[in-house]
């Protein structure tokens, strides 16, 4: 089941995120922020952009999230997505389809653009994000330095819907109508 991130999955949400900071590089964040900081993360999140888990069995498995692009106005349509999978869950579809979801709700908010930053060379990830439509936009070379050694970046970018002039404003995700976003997650429970 895909629903919304509650203040109550921040231990499962820390764990499938734990291994990405202390062994991995998908995140450059290099000291785990605790269990009371991600439910803040969660929290403050939320304020505007979808945070979404999978869930199976009562278990959180994955989570996705939208966050702040840049912070000058003009880039308010734009925004980048984060996915984290469970170790144990990996390779079952599960990021595609809760990516999927996460894209559907960030139209629905009236977002335009979705990006996507890869540690390379990534390629698990690149090949998620270039099924799910995105395109590379570039690569930031030698621009993190994690565990020893420098890491270059990528970034991926999908047009999630035309850009209209002028351009409406975006809907925080809690004043989204409930209608279209329960329609939308029920679409795929069923899936």
């Amino acid at each position: 089941m895909i629903r919304t991130a509650r203040d109550e999955d921040a231990a499962a949400i820390h764990a499938i995120y734990a291994p990405s900071v202390s062994t991995g590089v998908a995140t450059f964040e290099t000291e785990l922020p605790g269990v009371d900081a991600m439910r803040g993360r969660i929290h403050t999140r939320l304020q505007h952009y979808p945070w979404l888990v999978w869930e199976d069995a009562g278990e959180v498995l994955a989570y996705a999230y939208a966050g702040r692009f840049r912070e000058r106005a003009a880039y308010d349509w734009i925004a980048e997505t984060s996915i984290y999978v469970h170790a144990d869950a990996q390779r079952r579809g599960i990021a595609r389809r809760l990516y999927g979801v996460l894209l559907d709700v960030m139209r629905l908010q009236g977002l335009t653009q979705a990006v996507g930053v890869i540690t390379l060379p990534g390629s698990a990830s690149v090949a998620m994000h270039e099924a799910m439509g995105f395109t590379s936009a570039g690569v930031w070379r030698q621009c993190g330095y994690k565990l020893g050694q420098w890491w270059d970046v990528g970034v991926w970018q999908k047009e999630l819907q035309a850009a209209a002039n002028p351009p409406m404003a975006v809907t925080p995700f809690p004043h989204l109508p409930s209608a279209p976003l329960q329609e939308l997650l029920e679409k795929h429970r069923s899936a």
